[in-house]
C-alpha cells in the first residue's frame, strides 16, 4: 500500500506540474478579459478627463496607480486600454486565421500549381514585417483601429496558411479520405467534413500563440503612432508618451509594460498547455 502510495503522490504532482502553465495562463487572461469588459461600462474616472493640477501624482496618492502627464487617471487608461488591445488582437487573428485555413486547405486539397503560388506568396509576406506593413497602409488610409488590424491580420494569414497546409497534407494521405473520394465526395467537402476536424486542435494552438503576438505587435504600433489615434486609449502610447518622464514618473512606463508582458504570457502559456493537451504524442505522459 505505501508502496502504490509513493508511486501516485509522484504522478499526481507531475500531472499539476504538467498542468499548471494552461491554469496561469487561463487565469491571466481571464483577468484581462474581465477588466477589459468591465471599461466599457466603469472605470475610476473617465479615460480622457485631463486634470492638469493633478499631474504626475504617484501611485496611491491621486487614485490607486497615480496620474500621468495630462492629470489622466492611470488606472483607468490600463482597464479602457485592455478592450482596445483585445479587441484588436481578438479581430486580427480571427480575420488572419479564416483567411489562412481557408487558403490552407484549398492549397492542400488541390496541390500542384496552388500550392506552389500559396507557399511562395506566404514567403513573400513574411518578407515585409507587419510595422512596415502598417506604415504602407497608414499612408494610404491612416492610421486608426482598421489600420492596425488590416496590418496584423495580413502578417496571420500565411502563419496560418503555412500551418494548415502542412497538417492537411498528412490527412489527404489517410485511408478514410481514400474511402471519402472513392464514395464519390470531392475535395471541397472532404476538407471540410474530414479535413478541417482532423487539424483543428494545432489552428486553435496557433491561435492562442498570434494573440499573444497580435497584442504586443498593436502596443509597437501604438508606440509608432499607427495604432489607436488619441484620445483612445492604447498601452503602445502610453508607454511612447512616458519615455519622457522615466525619471520623474517611472509607474506611467512600468504600468503599461508589464499590462503588455502578462497578457502576451497568458496567451502563450495557454498555447503551451493546450499543445500538451491536443498533441497525440503528449496525450500519453501527461
Amino acid at each position: 500500500m505505501s508502496g502504490a502510495g509513493s508511486i501516485a503522490k509522484p504522478a499526481t504532482v507531475f500531472r499539476l506540474r504538467r498542468h499548471a502553465p494552461l491554469a496561469i495562463g487561463l487565469t491571466l487572461i481571464l483577468l484581462l478579459t474581465t477588466i477589459a469588459l468591465v471599461s466599457l461600462v466603469w472605470t475610476p474616472f473617465p479615460p480622457s478627463k485631463m486634470q492638469i493640477m493633478q499631474k504626475l501624482k504617484p501611485p496611491f496618492e491621486v487614485g490607486l496607480l497615480g496620474t500621468d502627464q495630462y492629470g489622466r487617471d492611470v488606472l483607468s487608461l490600463l482597464m479602457a486600454g485592455a478592450w482596445n488591445s483585445l479587441s484588436i488582437a481578438l479581430f486580427a487573428v480571427t480575420l488572419g486565421a479564416t483567411i489562412g485555413v481557408i487558403i490552407g486547405l484549398a492549397a492542400a486539397a488541390w496541390q500542384g500549381l496552388l500550392e506552389t503560388v500559396t507557399m511562395r506568396g506566404c514567403d513573400v509576406i513574411f518578407a515585409v514585417p507587419p510595422i512596415l506593413s502598417a506604415m504602407m497602409l497608414g499612408a494610404f488610409i491612416g492610421p486608426g483601429r482598421w489600420t492596425a488590424i488590416l496590418a496584423i491580420a495580413t502578417f496571420m494569414v500565411p502563419v496560418f496558411t503555412r500551418i494548415t497546409v502542412g497538417a492537411a497534407r498528412q490527412i489527404w494521405t489517410r485511408d478514410f479520405i481514400l474511402a471519402a473520394r472513392a464514395a464519390g465526395k470531392g475535395p471541397l467537402l472532404i476538407s471540410w467534413q474530414h479535413v478541417l476536424p482532423n487539424i483543428i486542435g494545432p489552428i486553435i494552438v496557433q491561435v492562442t500563440i498570434q494573440l499573444g503576438l497580435a497584442i504586443l505587435t498593436e502596443a509597437g504600433l501604438s508606440f509608432l503612432g499607427l495604432g489607436l489615434p488619441p484620445p483612445a486609449p492604447s498601452w503602445g502610447r502610453m508607454l511612447a508618451e512616458s519615455q519622457t518622464f522615466l525619471r520623474a514618473a517611472p509607474w506611467l512606463a512600468i504600468l503599461p509594460g508589464l499590462a503588455v508582458a502578462l497578457s502576451v504570457l497568458g496567451f502563450n502559456l495557454i498555447g503551451d498547455g493546450l499543445r500538451d493537451r491536443l498533441d497525440p504524442r503528449q496525450r500519453g505522459r501527461i
